[in-house]
């Protein structure tokens, strides 16, 4: 495989000091999902006292110099000119209410936002977005046009299309053409629309044309629930499959329609695509899907996002990952290399998702070039809190969970939270990531931010700085996920928080996370994979030999063995199995698993056919 510069320059980062005589340099910069962003509290809930920090349904879009970033019920969106420090904007006014699924779309001259609606909406244009200064381009758009279309279900009537558009997605071809794709339910297809742009606004043109369906009796993966297990209503109904999260790409003369199903409430929301030679189909579907699948890990949920490309044309696509403390609407977003094979295949990389990742400098090849090699050295390692409220103890804050979590007895600033690595590991990045438990915040203010030290020890006694966050007021922000990578390696063993402030009347942290690499050589190949493909297709059961010492493994799978695009990764203490129930009928795959541990990753094991 060829590699260019800039990906042999992250391969070499990605080694231990010692293994290249070198600490790792000050650059390229590095992030980790969730994205470190200031998410927004969500009031949703304020009758039945409940806030809590969120995001999802991430549109990103290039304007001008800078990327902008539109989130469900933010109130605002964010700017940013390097993909990775991010500002919030205050817009000078809003379409009256929060935005749920917003679109974007820049036209070169202004930056448009349209709103997910179940009646006509206005849209909103701006020419400086970084200032927060929109104008109404169209009061109202019209009422959607009435289609005769084919009986996609029995539940749907033919002929009938669901008010809308909601979940709204805005497309504008190199023609100069735009186009509006849609749609969001258990029942409905995916719509779309040619919409002319004129003096007066916007108008439709022709009628909406049903695009794609969910399949799940071929799609395994479109099926609901916890690793598509199913989930039922209290009165025993089954929750339906959801399809939603439209968005258009055009690469190579053809034309990606994605869409996330099959409900972000689970850890196997996923984005996949169809793929056609015109903006309006006919669409056919990709066998090689799902494009973006993360059910595993930390961050768990890929779906309903965006794909976008960096100033050197590197591609990343966007999603929603699930957290669900405080209610089953409780997201995060986060960003994953992508790209495209020869041949048209849509690739979005998830391995290591939610480790530190490069962001890229020049055009990257491959995007799992991007994996600083940075390994997880902090899981299930022993911590302890200055206090604690006796139900959720210190030891949550190592267990890769965001769903549980440590609570100090108090938020005063002071109380620490120690992390033992048990040994001396070369230390790269700290991710802190905090929790909203009653977290008493019903309005924005001013006290909304972060702020607390990273120190570090050798010995557990003598301690010294690593990190500061929120120390300067001028600049702190509220940032529930903190990732923070440090300028130079440090030789450590002791990893400990020191609280200053946060706006909740809480402090609560689900994971302490520290990156970086134990000596010594990758752990050896898992040997003796074994996969085969139950009676029903859409699943297989993957079996592998355990490699002593490894903290987890990737299982991988893809349609050819040079192609395992896709992967669930599972922690050692979980056994090593796993019932695979993500699999198109159709084709045929190719399944491998890799170890990990704290020195790196092991080379593939054995590639198994699966016809």
């Amino acid at each position: 495989m060829r590699l260019t510069a800039l990906a042999c320059l992250l391969l070499a980062c990605a080694l231990p000091p010692g293994a290249r005589g070198e600490q790792a340099p000050t650059s390229p910069r590095s992030y980790a999902n969730p994205v470190d962003l200031d998410y927004r509290y969500n009031f949703e809930q304020l009758q039945q006292g409940i806030s809590y920090r969120t995001g999802a349904d991430p549109v990103i879009v290039r304007h001008g110099d800078a990327w902008y970033l539109f989130l469900t019920i933010a109130d605002g969106y964010w700017r940013s000119t390097n993909l990775l420090d991010w500002t919030f904007v205050q817009p000078s006014r809003w379409p009256f209410e929060a935005l749920v699924a917003p679109a974007a779309v820049s036209d070169g001259d202004a930056l448009v936002l349209m709103q997910s609606a179940y009646a006509p909406r206005p849209l909103l244009g701006s020419t400086d977005p970084a200032n927060g200064r929109l104008e109404f381009l169209t009061r109202l758009l019209p009422e959607l046009p009435t289609a005769v279309k084919e009986n996609w279900d029995a539940h749907v009537p033919a002929g009938q299309i669901p008010s809308g558009p909601w979940d709204p997605d805005l497309f504008i071809d190199d023609d100069g053409q735009w186009y509006l794709y849609w749609g969001s339910s258990d029942v409905f297809p995916l719509y779309g629309i040619a919409l002319d742009r004129n003096a007066r606004g916007f108008a439709y043109r022709g009628t909406p044309r049903p695009l794609l369906a969910l399949d799940p009796a071929h799609h395994g993966w479109e099926r609901f629930g916890q690793d598509h297990r199913g989930a039922f209503f209290p009165d025993g109904k089954p929750v339906g499959n959801y399809l939603e999260g439209a968005w258009m790409t055009k690469h190579a003369g053809r034309y990606y329609l994605q869409y996330g199903a099959p409900g972000t409430e689970h850890n196997a929301y996923a984005n996949g695509t169809y793929v056609a030679d015109a903006p309006l189909g006919p669409f056919t579907y990709a066998e090689y899907n799902p494009i973006a699948y993360k059910p595993g890990g930390f961050v768990q949920g890929a779906g309903h996002g965006s794909t976008f490309q960096d100033a050197h044309g590197n591609w990343f696509n966007s999603g929603t990952p699930w957290i669900g403390v405080n209610w089953t609407f409780e997201r995060r977003i986060a960003v994953f290399p992508a790209g495209f094979y020869a041949d048209g295949q849509m690739r979005v990389s998830t391995r290591f998702g939610d480790f530190p990742h490069w962001m890229p400098t020049q055009k990257v090849d491959d995007p799992e070039a991007l994996f600083t090699g940075w390994m997880l050295l902090s899981y299930r390692k022993p911590a302890k809190a200055s206090s604690d409220d006796g139900d959720h103890l210190a030891a949550n804050v190592t267990d890769e969970d965001p769903r549980s979590f440590w609570v100090a007895q108090t938020a005063q600033a002071g109380q620490t939270l120690t992390v033992d690595l048990q040994g001396e590991k070369t230390v790269r990045a700290v991710q802190v990531n905090y929790t909203d438990y009653q977290s008493g915040v019903f309005a924005d203010g001013p006290q909304i931010y972060t702020s607390f030290r990273l120190q570090h020890s050798r010995d557990g006694r003598r301690w010294e700085p690593l990190a500061e966050v929120g120390d300067d007021p001028a600049t702190r922000r509220d940032r529930p996920n903190a990732y923070l990578q440090l300028p130079t390696a440090v030789r450590t063993r002791y990893i400990r928080y020191v609280h200053g402030h946060v706006g909740a009347q809480h402090l609560a942290i689900s994971d302490l996370r520290v990156f970086g690499n134990t000596d010594g050589p990758a752990p050896p190949a898992p040997a003796q994979v074994t996969a085969t493909r139950d009676a029903d297709r859409r699943q297989a059961s993957i079996r592998w030999t355990p490699v002593p010492g490894a903290v987890g493994y990737n299982v991988r799978w893809g349609v050819a063995p040079d192609r395992l695009t896709l992967t669930y990764q599972v922690f050692a203490d979980r056994g090593t199995q796993l019932e695979l129930r993500a699999l198109n009928t159709t084709p045929g795959y190719a399944v491998s698993v890799e170890a990990f541990d704290e020195r790196g990753v092991s080379p593939l094991g054995p590639v198994v056919e699966l016809p």
